[in-house]
């Protein structure tokens, strides 16, 4: 199993003191501006979170093509766009015009969306949840939709009138070759990790897990991955799955590091009440780069899953988001099994 990593970046954006992120357009450029520069370290990935009614990126698609256009190899993804939001139809079509316009590099994860600003944010895009219905019904029945849309399914009656006299159902257009197999679910606990294979999308594990059985949260996550790829087996899908799982890995070599990271210690895993249900959250992972790689390696949800997301504190800005994902690369990725994708590709 090949070993990727990408960043993943929250974008968020204050006009705050220390801030390099001070605007909306800071944002938005500084993030393809880090994609360019992973490519050229030889990260594989650049995703975003989407947010709502937050100084944070919101608008997925127009920020993923103009990614796609300073780049030719990284994959493009989202961590996760919010389901609960979203028009399946148009998001659709938005997928599928930023696949192509990226040579087919889009990894598109979804979801029931997170805890949020906003007080019912979702209703105030105009989708309320049908009576008795919840928000977590209202995003799958979506998703369901739009895997239908990106896989050619028909979902509207032509009009003879406009089409020469022919009748019959039509689909949405454009269509992107091979994007129904780069679809991710963010999923936060073991039962909506097995609901994820038998849907054949693959599994975006959460950075935090809404339930708490006790054991370490990368043994949880372990759980949750093995429990996956067992109801993959078991449904018969044809491919192999992608398994992510997201950490903050933050190493210290400069003063600077030290500065912004060093009086912090990366410590135990935390545990919580999120949204009134005990949630566990995973610990940090800061210090020198030798004894990260030594922890990193021992992370069993890591060792699990194909794909590692490194969380990066965008607000300190490129220059300085591009020195950590170096050091990570050279010091500590090559501990879980990575390689440089030029030399994996050589093999």
């Amino acid at each position: 199993m090949d070993k990727r990593i990408g960043f993943l970046s929250f974008g968020h954006w204050q006009p705050i003191p220390g801030s390099r992120v001070r605007t909306g357009r800071d944002a938005l450029v500084q993030s393809v501006e880090l994609a360019v520069a992973a490519e050229e370290l030889g990260i594989d990935g650049a995703y975003v979170r989407v947010h709502h009614f937050a100084r944070q990126l919101a608008s997925p698609f127009p920020l993923l093509a103009a990614m796609a256009a300073r780049t030719t190899r990284i994959e493009l993804g989202t961590g996760v766009i919010d389901m609960r939001y979203e028009n399946p139809l148009y998001m659709a079509e938005e997928a599928a015009a930023t696949d192509l316009l990226s040579d087919g590099r889009l990894q598109l994860g979804v979801s029931r969306g997170s805890p949020e600003t906003a007080l019912r944010g979702s209703e105030a895009f105009g989708y309320v949840p049908p009576d008795g219905g919840s928000d977590a019904e209202l995003a799958r029945e979506k998703t369901a939709l739009f895997l239908a849309a990106i896989s050619g399914a028909s979902v509207v009656d032509a009009d003879p009138r406009m089409t020469g006299g022919t009748s019959g159902r039509l689909a949405v257009q454009p269509q992107a070759p091979g994007l129904r197999e780069r679809i991710w679910w963010g999923s936060g606990t073991r039962g909506t990790a097995v609901w994820t294979a038998q849907q054949g999308m693959n599994l975006m594990s959460s950075t935090l897990l809404s339930e708490d059985t006790g054991v370490p949260f990368d043994e949880l996550q372990a759980e949750q991955i093995a429990l996956f790829r067992a109801a993959w087996a078991e449904a018969g899908w044809e491919h192999e799955p992608r398994v992510s799982v997201s950490r903050s890995v933050m190493p210290i070599t400069s003063d600077l590091d030290r500065q912004y990271f060093g009086s912090e210690r990366g410590g135990d895993d935390q545990v919580g009440l999120l949204e009134g249900v005990r949630a566990r959250f995973g610990k940090s992972y800061l210090g020198e780069p030798d004894r990260l790689a030594e922890e990193l390696a021992k992370d069993a949800a890591v060792r699990d899953a194909d794909t590692l997301l490194l969380t990066v504190p965008n607000m300190l800005g490129v220059e300085y988001n591009a020195h950590l994902l170096e050091t990570v690369t050279r010091h500590v990725a090559p501990a879980i099994g990575w390689v440089p994708p030029a030399e994996r590709s050589a093999g």
